[in-house]
């Protein structure tokens, strides 16, 4: 643990608006080349290399290789975290197309916050957790009832606990769109890891925009009551 922390540091490197446009571009939880980052960031190859050697640095980023290409991720899920808690005390940034709009409509919706499900959909299926009682609120934290945890297995999602493992089990994350929480943490990454291996939700071309599919809708109203109108 980090006993005296520079935030300056770490807030200099978010608060530029190329390296930002990056990290969000990653906040979906996949790994993207550089080309990729540099056409979000609107910058040059040469300029987008230095920057990710910057967030690299930092440990904000990850770079892995892929054959002669090398891809880049967040370092850690507390990094995605942190983002979706900054962006909750963000202002909105302005709209200049119907394009962009549309964008921002989807993942209002329905979005991957790192490695979890957020967004409307991601608020209200955790709102229906608790409804349920498969799940209660802790402090900053969910706790899994022994019903939620038989119902969870039987759907053949993971709620185990890994042992050595520092990250939260199921934490309460304040969702920037909806300002209210959504199931983060390892149970609500295997729950959404779950449901992308039913096709119960599959990723919209942009990479973090989340589409409920008709064999979804069903799956969720059938499993746990669960409906909402697609937008």
């Amino acid at each position: 643990m980090n006993s005296n922390p520079n935030l300056a540091v770490v807030a200099s490197l978010i608060g530029n608006p190329s390296r930002a446009a990056m990290l969000i571009s990653l906040l979906g939880g996949k790994s993207l080349p550089a080309g990729d980052l540099a056409r979000a960031a609107k910058v040059s190859p040469q300029t987008a290399s230095m920057h990710l050697a910057k967030l690299i640095h930092a440990g904000l980023l990850i770079q892995e290789p892929y054959g002669r290409h090398k891809y880049f991720r967040l370092a850690s899920s507390e990094v995605g975290h942190a983002l979706e808690a900054l962006q909750t005390i963000s202002p909105p940034k302005s709209i200049c197309s119907l394009r962009e709009s549309n964008q921002l409509h989807a993942l209002q919706f329905a979005r991957t916050c790192y490695d979890h499900l957020a967004g409307k959909i991601g608020v209200a299926l955790t709102d229906r957790f608790l409804e349920l009682k498969f799940i209660e609120k802790s402090g900053k934290e969910f706790i899994l009832s022994a019903e939620g945890k038989e119902k969870l297995l039987k759907l053949g999602v993971e709620v185990e606990k890994r042992p050595k493992s520092r990250r939260c089990f199921a934490r309460q994350c304040l969702d920037w769109s909806e300002r209210r929480h959504h199931l983060a943490g390892s149970l609500g990454a295997s729950l959404t890891k779950r449901l992308f291996e039913l096709r119960w939700i599959e990723h919209l071309p942009d990479g973090r925009a989340v589409h409920v599919t008709d064999a979804g809708l069903k799956g969720l109203s059938d499993e746990f009551g669960f409906s909402i109108t697609i937008e």
